[in-house]
């Protein structure tokens, strides 16, 4: 069988690296096909020579069963809203590709070998992000799919929305012409919701490492104690996702002058002497608690993504067609549960993620908590100037955005198709929403790291001095897209421009 990870989706999708067919790909697809149409020339096989859903109950003359394949692509090419960006839309096509190829859904070699055109030419497909309810499959989204390989509708080509017909020609592609059960074998699946949540999760394991990144940051220009990330606290707690944390802040402020050790306060005299602490022998949870914030949504994340890698490589339509045992088997493959599932739990766990980022974010405004930096960061003339105070607003509704789109959607089926599909997971809009809230947190992550560097900004020249060699770096990076703010001046195109390349860089050690 025909194997991809989430790095190789990366590959394919984001750099576009060219889709080579194994040697023997097309021999075992080729093999089903041909078995199928021995095997359903005298038996009723559904999406064959019957009607789809509850029409399936009607038998399809001979003359028409290659109609019907159309048909069914034509009339389900009903989605709306937003079209999937490049991105996404190849991760859709190779999802549904590499489905194909592990040769158990009797649809014939013409479909491979377009896919592959389309996916090495930069031919995207123009899929909108509604349409599925997830169960019979992604059955509007991929019919926009099956529309483009045939020939029809639009596409994009570097960015451009044109007539299919005008760019296969270009290319010199030949429309696919359908046989047998293409039709119902390209939109009976769970790819689309599949695609969309490869995506998400590379960007959300991109955007938990900033998240590290920017909180290990805090703690240095806080000049935070360094005992709530070490590792004797965290190795006394067994989960993971914690230690992982724990150990890449460890990493992080590896050098850093700013940190404070326990030790440090144990042994300071003075300090025994006082009443009061002049200061707080404790950070606020937001700042302590990091690795068991973030901890869970790492391993969340974690096992959604062996889910989707699952999924990726699964037969995922109905029916399913088995030469080796010859037979055809009719079930509910195309069902996205685990899908709509794990996107629910990571939406739940971005929106916390932006949560964490919009507390540190306050801590840094408020002088009175943090006690180090001007009220909103601000560097001009207090009154006159506002500093930071516009900027928060805007994390802050963001951050509410995604509490109101973090309620479940697994849940939420609802019959239709005279309830022929009386329950469904609503996968696709699961993925979509998730990608919503995705795209939400990195503009709060955006904010936030931008307000870390201002307070870097803030620090006494000996101070920054002392930062760390990865802090230093990350300031860096982002000073190339935002400025130190002194003056009262529009912020949006700043944010716009470290939002971008915070998605689109990933942060390492």
């Amino acid at each position: 069988m025909n194997s991809i990870s989430l790095a190789q989706i990366e590959q394919y999708a984001f750099e576009k690296k060219e889709f080579v067919l194994a040697d023997d790909a097309l021999n075992k697809v080729s093999r089903s096909f041909n078995f199928l149409t021995d095997f359903s020339k005298d038996k009723i096989i559904y999406g064959i020579n019957t009607g789809f859903g509850p029409m399936a109950q009607y038998r399809i003359e001979t003359d028409q069963l290659n109609s019907l394949q159309y048909n069914l692509i034509r009339s389900h090419s009903s989605g709306i809203g937003k079209p999937l960006n490049e991105v996404y839309a190849r991760s859709v096509m190779l999802a549904r590709l590499n489905a194909f190829l592990q040769a158990n859904s009797g649809i014939s070699t013409g479909v491979i070998k377009q896919l592959v055109l389309f996916i090495n030419n930069g031919i995207v497909p123009e899929i909108f992000e509604h349409g599925s309810v997830g169960a019979s499959g992604d059955l509007v989204q991929l019919s926009h799919l099956g529309l483009n390989l045939i020939g029809e509708g639009h596409v994009y080509e570097n960015g451009i929305r044109r007539k299919t017909a005008e760019v296969l020609a270009e290319h010199g592609i030949t429309p696919l012409k359908m046989e047998l059960r293409d039709g119902l074998g390209l939109i009976n699946g769970t790819s689309c919701m599949t695609g969309i949540a490869a995506i998400n999760i590379i960007y959300a394991k991109r955007l938990v490492q900033w998240a590290i990144a920017a909180s290990s940051m805090l703690n240095e220009v806080i000049e935070a104690f360094d005992d709530s990330f070490s590792e004797e606290l965290n190795a006394v707690k067994h989960h993971r996702g914690q230690k992982y944390v724990a150990k890449e802040m460890r990493e992080f402020v590896k050098g850093s002058g700013m940190i404070r050790n326990r030790e440090e306060l144990f042994k300071d005299d003075t300090a025994l002497q006082r009443k009061e602490f002049e200061r707080k022998i404790q950070e606020y949870y937001s700042i302590r608690c990091v690795p068991q914030i973030i901890g869970p949504i790492v391993d969340t994340i974690k096992y959604a993504q062996e889910i989707i890698e699952d999924e990726l490589n699964s037969t995922n339509d109905n029916p399913i067609v088995n030469p080796e045992e010859n037979n055809v088997f009719h079930g509910g493959n195309f069902h996205g549960d685990y899908i709509s599932l794990e996107m629910d739990k990571v939406k739940i766990v971005l929106t916390k993620l932006s949560m964490l980022m919009e507390r540190q974010l306050n801590f840094l405004m408020n002088s009175k908590l943090n006690g180090k930096f001007p009220p909103f960061l601000n560097a001009g003339t207090w009154g006159l100037n506002f500093g930071f105070q516009g900027i928060q607003f805007t994390a802050t509704s963001t951050t509410a955005e995604n509490q109101a789109l973090s309620n479940s959607v697994y849940v939420h089926s609802i019959p239709n198709n005279n309830d022929n599909q009386d329950i469904v997971s609503m996968g696709t809009n699961s993925a979509v929403l998730a990608k919503q809230v995705l795209e939400n947190s990195y503009q709060v992550m955006a904010i936030h790291i931008m307000a870390i560097c201002q307070a870097v900004d803030l620090l006494e020249p000996d101070e920054k001095e002392r930062l760390s060699v990865n802090a230093i770096s990350v300031y860096n990076q982002i000073r190339r897209k935002a400025k130190f703010v002194k003056e009262d001046i529009p912020q949006s195109e700043s944010i716009a421009a470290v939002y971008e390349y915070i998605k689109e860089t990933p942060f390492t050690l």
